[in-house]
């Protein structure tokens, strides 16, 4: 009977092929509802264990930071799709089988939405666990900031052999007297921590918080324009180019190594594996199109649209295009639009378009923070391609998108893509 589960599920992709579809969620669904016991005995066959990573911002980079530095030695087992449900984690199980039932890999690496991290550790308690930050989020799912930290506590709590940690989230950092594991802590130097304000910080209620001593790795400095980083391993000092673009991505690369060398990696292999990364989908991923060079950015809250507004703005864009949906994967609620301050896209005096179902309020948003819009236009392909013909031939354009917009957008950007940028 091993074998029957991934058979459903394999068929189930087949379906989807013929179709024309792809994803991981609804094999994993009907392999999770058929087969319920399928998920944590498969997971237990991995010989180096199970690494889950969670937060709000940086889950999809993050985790594929863990995979290509942990592919270096071993057979990586993730959901790289970005589908981060525990549905999405056991479609990922299935792919990587054979359709005897025999599960090729070594390690898993997870990344899961905070509420679907609870859900997995209920029925499967991960050998690792890594929570990136908490911020607001998405209120009609996850409601205020600190019911999200409750999430990721009982997340923390399952993990049987480590927690990787976030000092300078003090949500995070609160929960180290809770554990009965080690924790082990990535953190920003002083001057990094300015780029990274939390909620209360934003508001002026608290300040900076000093640097924990005694952290595993420490985020030193990161030059936007070369990709330039450093990053101290407890007083052993690397200096490494990443391909991810942003601060943000810095940080979460210093997540990463933190979390990766719990399962046997040396700063050597894991500075090498930095360097090797390339950029999430949708998360600064570039496009040539018509002679000009597009960029994409996600967005969906306050915080993750602060970074990326940061790391797009950092590129000299010559035109920027914000696309908005409104669709369940967005949250339908969009009034955390009004937390995200937008004064670095006025300053930088670039046009702007809107898109997307909530083109219209995206513009008024940014009316309200002094930025012209010049057109907001609902339908996703239309308002890109004006975008691209209204940039200057050789210039930038750079697209925020939300989620479901970012993937509706897909294969219209790579059907036009001219090569390798």
């Amino acid at each position: 009977m091993p074998a029957l589960p991934v058979i459903t599920g394999k068929l189930a992709f087949g379906a989807l092929r013929i179709m024309g579809r792809s994803g991981n969620a609804l094999p994993g669904l009907i392999v999770e509802r058929v087969f319920p016991r399928y998920f944590a005995k498969a997971l237990s066959r991995l010989p180096h264990g199970v690494i889950v990573v969670s937060g709000t911002n940086g889950k999809t980079t993050t985790t594929k930071m863990i995979a290509t530095m942990l592919a270096k030695k071993h057979r990586v087992v993730t959901n790289d799709t970005g589908s981060n449900f525990v549905r999405g984690a056991i479609g990922a199980l299935v792919q990587q089988s054979s359709w005897g039932g025999r599960l090729d890999g070594d390690v898993a690496v997870f990344e899961l939405d905070e509420a679907h991290a609870v859900k997995f550790v209920e029925k499967y308690a991960p050998q690792h666990v890594l929570l990136l930050n908490v911020s607001r989020d998405q209120l009609d799912r996850f409601g205020e900031i600190d019911y999200t930290a409750s999430l990721l506590a009982k997340v923390a709590k399952a993990a049987t052999a480590s927690v990787t940690l976030n000092s300078d989230d003090e949500r995070l950092a609160a929960l180290a007297g809770e554990l009965q594991v080690p924790v082990h802590w990535f953190a920003l130097s002083e001057p990094m921590q300015q780029l990274f304000p939390t909620d209360e910080e934003l508001y002026d209620e608290v300040e900076t918080q000093p640097v924990r001593e005694g952290a595993d790795a420490v985020l030193q400095q990161y030059d936007a324009a070369s990709g330039h980083t450093v990053i101290d391993f407890a007083g052993d000092v690397r200096q490494l180019t990443l391909r991810t673009t942003g601060a943000h991505n810095a940080q979460n690369a210093t997540a990463a190594a933190v979390a990766t060398m719990r399962v046997g990696l040396s700063v050597d292999e894991v500075c090498a594996g930095l360097e090797e990364v390339e950029p999430a989908f949708g998360r600064g991923q570039s496009y040539r199109i018509a002679g000009r060079d597009v960029t994409m950015h996600l967005v969906k809250n306050p915080a993750g649209f602060r970074q990326s507004l940061q790391a797009g703005l950092a590129e000299s864009p010559d035109r920027a295009c914000i696309i908005i949906n409104d669709a369940d994967a967005d949250g339908r609620d969009m009034s955390w639009l009004w937390d995200v301050q937008f004064d670095a896209l006025r300053e930088a005096g670039i046009p702007v378009t809107t898109g997307g179902v909530r083109a219209a309020d995206m513009a008024v948003r940014l009316k309200y923070s002094g930025v012209d819009v010049g057109s907001a236009v609902s339908e996703l392909e239309s308002v890109v391609d004006a975008a691209v013909q209204a940039t200057p031939a050789g210039g930038r354009l750079t697209v925020f998108a939300s989620y479901t917009a970012m993937w509706g957008l897909y294969r219209h950007l790579d059907a036009q893509h001219e090569g390798a940028l």
